[in-house]
């Protein structure tokens, strides 16, 4: 009787956990992208991680993941990373047009508030370049050369703050001032220093008494570098002495 042969062993694969490895890899990275875009980020730190992952999508790569992989955050796994970049693309446009909408939004409730509340001679609004500036005059927010905020300047600050949270981008806080020197034996030493007391007092209303985050906010002293009208009246030093809140594209 013939002696039957053994069958050939198959030789075992070492590398077969790579690919297991790889799929892991990328499902975490989409999932943490999600997770990303859902919460509150720094607009050049969300520019940069978009750059960088749009061009991981768009690599030439075979996908480790199979065909019909499904669908996670709207994004078809399954499509290879050419439809992942289109994919991911009209992701990132959908959050733009979201903080677009965002900001016109802000701008049409300011306004609406400014109207009701009669405060169009020490509140305005605008869309600009930089973001939606909302800029208030001192005789609102402080005393002559002070920088503690006055009681009327409380519902205006409570109403933005009741706002920002809504939106997903940074606020820049901004303080002016005119250009005369403050008086000799002034609390504080020169405009530059009054003009980051101001900035910062509305900052810390934002943050301790309305308790958003410290990140959402950025503290800037212009003293009287940056006037929006010449400094050749009282009329005109009235309307530089002011704080700009900028909500950031």
């Amino acid at each position: 009787m013939a002696r039957r042969g053994k069958k050939p062993e198959v030789p075992e694969n070492h590398e077969r956990w790579l690919i297991t490895y790889a799929d892991l890899i990328t499902l975490l990275l989409i999932f943490f992208v999600i997770m990303y875009a859902m919460s509150k980020v720094d607009t050049a730190k969300y520019n940069e991680l978009a750059q960088t992952l749009q061009l991981q999508f768009s690599s030439k790569g075979d996908s480790v993941l199979p065909q019909g992989a499904g669908v996670i955050g709207g994004m078809d796994v399954g499509k290879g990373m050419d439809g992942n970049s289109k994919e991911f693309n009209k992701f990132l446009e959908e959050m733009e047009r979201q903080k677009e909408q965002g900001l016109r939004d802000l701008v049409k409730v300011v306004n609406e508030y400014i109207d009701e509340n009669q405060l169009q001679g020490t509140v305005s609004v605008g869309d600009t370049p930089r973001g939606v500036a909302i800029t208030l005059n001192d005789l609102l927010l402080f005393d002559l050369g002070k920088a503690d905020l006055k009681d009327p300047a409380y519902p205006i600050l409570e109403k933005l703050a009741s706002l920002f949270p809504t939106l997903n981008t940074k606020i820049s806080i901004e303080g002016h001032t005119d250009d005369l020197p403050l008086a000799t034996g002034a609390y504080y030493k020169d405009n530059w220093r009054l003009s980051s007391e101001r900035s910062l007092s509305v900052l810390r209303y934002f943050t301790n008494e309305a308790e958003l985050p410290e990140s959402m906010f950025i503290s800037t002293a212009f003293a009287d570098t940056k006037p929006i009208v010449p400094n050749t009246s009282n009329e005109n030093r009235q309307k530089n002495r002011r704080v700009e809140i900028i909500v950031l594209r």
